[in-house]
């Protein structure tokens, strides 16, 4: 690929993990000039320089703009991509990545893709919506399959309630729709079938018209492990995964992501950035859990370290319709992210706790909830830090993973511990499965 005469500006929003992985990464292009971010956090702060104005907070963001010639704006968190940040930066004549409004609610209404997807065939669980409690519960007391609460707006990867029994479904709904435990977001709620089988998540480049798949990466959403307790915004990833052979990436490319395409063309919506399938592998084939609007936390933090080529360049390209013409390769071998979190998250949880960290080798350490004061690390939310690992090998990604989180400490601090277990296994049973063999993108 070729680089750009001119050096690129770009200001990133965001002040997560995720952010703090695409920062990683855009800091390595030959066409960056400057790097800013808002807000950013401790561990972005040594890559950017850090503006303290709110994601949201649009005509501030302008501002950093015009003050230091920013040519490119990258959005890294859904709320303000749902709000309309890139319809108003492109009204303003800056370039952006990241979907309008208008396709921002693929994530913005979780009611929205549902009907989406039921109406262009895309392979997904049943489902119906409900905006009053009472219809809900009647509708959960007459079908068996109905056993998945969703909050139908935003609530930070934490708005689903996956129930074993009539009676946990029905005291979900009480939650959301009548106790508001997320909020305006459980105004309206659907009600899905729980679907069995391997989750996977697939994040793509797109720039309206191409579709350019990363490799695929597995999530860890409960709190705890053997996938007990509360979903939470993710507490590690790993990447690829080996549930999704070349069969079942070519029909996770056919049978969703290009239908979702000429979908969202049909319907009149130009779809910029990048495309986030959450799905599930049912013996049926694969089916959408969830769209989301932009890369995933914290599946960015072990994707994008395995990304060989110029990731700068790669977003340009989406902003100027060019996708088809970039050749995006990744690294051989594997990444594990495993995500250190404040005791009680994702509950109630404290903050201001000083955070220790030793260096490990070979390992890259992401900040999600951290803030420095003094020159003193602290903790500021529930994900606190993710560590990340490669290796030639999973098992080999894992190991170096946990040595580096086992090199960093703060009060309360809890941490999953099977992170990419379930892959190990199935790679330890299909005993001709090879690194090789699942490098297929």
């Amino acid at each position: 690929m070729g680089g750009y005469l001119q050096k690129v500006n770009v200001l990133l929003i965001g002040s997560g993990g995720r952010e703090h992985a695409i920062a990683h990464a855009l800091s390595k292009s030959k066409s960056l000039g400057g790097l800013h971010c808002a807000r950013g956090n401790g561990g972005i702060s040594e890559l950017a320089k850090c503006h303290d104005v709110s994601e949201t907070d649009f005509d501030g963001l302008l501002k950093i703009c015009e003050e230091n010639s920013i040519s490119l704006v990258v959005v890294g968190p859904e709320t303000p991509l749902v709000e309309g940040i890139v319809d108003f930066f492109r009204s303003n004549d800056i370039r952006c990545f990241g979907p309008k409004k208008d396709a921002a609610i693929l994530e913005g209404s979780k009611d929205f893709a549902k009907r989406f997807m039921k109406k262009h065939n895309i392979p997904t669980a049943r489902s119906e919506s409900f905006k009053e409690l009472k219809l809900a519960i009647e509708f959960v007391r007459l079908k068996s399959w109905a056993r998945v609460i969703k909050a139908s707006g935003l609530a930070a990867g934490k708005g689903v309630i996956v129930c074993d029994t009539k009676k946990e479904a029905i005291a979900a709904l009480e939650k959301i729709m009548d106790r508001k435990i997320f909020g305006a977001a459980g105004d309206c709620v659907v009600i899905e079938e729980r679907l069995e089988g391997q989750e996977a998540s697939i994040l793509a480049f797109t720039d309206g018209t191409a579709i350019v798949p990363m490799i695929p990466s597995q999530d860890h959403k409960r709190a705890f492990d053997d996938d007990k307790g509360l979903n939470t915004g993710g507490m590690g990833a790993y990447a690829p995964t080996p549930f999704v052979d070349k069969v079942t990436e070519d029909l996770i490319l056919n049978d969703i992501l290009l239908p979702t395409m000429i979908g969202l063309s049909e319907d009149g919506i130009d779809y910029v950035g990048v495309l986030y399938a959450g799905l599930m592998l049912t013996k049926d084939g694969p089916k959408v859990i969830e769209f989301n609007c932009r890369f995933g936390d914290p599946e960015t933090q072990a994707v994008l370290p395995l990304l060989e080529s110029d990731l700068l360049e790669i977003m340009l390209a989406c902003t100027e319709k060019r996708l088809d013409q970039i050749d995006i390769r990744w690294k051989r071998g594997f990444a594990a992210t495993v995500v250190a979190a404040s005791g009680g998250y994702p509950e109630k949880y404290e903050v201001g706790k000083n955070i220790l960290i030793e260096p490990a080798q070979g390992t890259i350490v992401f900040h999600s909830g951290t803030e420095k004061k003094d020159e003193t690390l602290l903790t500021s939310g529930g994900r606190v830090l993710s560590v990340t690992a490669l290796g030639d090998t999973l098992h080999e990604s894992i190991d170096k993973a946990y040595n580096g989180l086992s090199m960093i400490s703060f009060e309360g601090m809890h941490h999953r511990k099977d992170i990419g277990r379930k892959a190990l296994s199935e790679l330890k049973e299909k005993t001709s499965a090879s690194p090789d063999e699942i490098q297929h993108l």
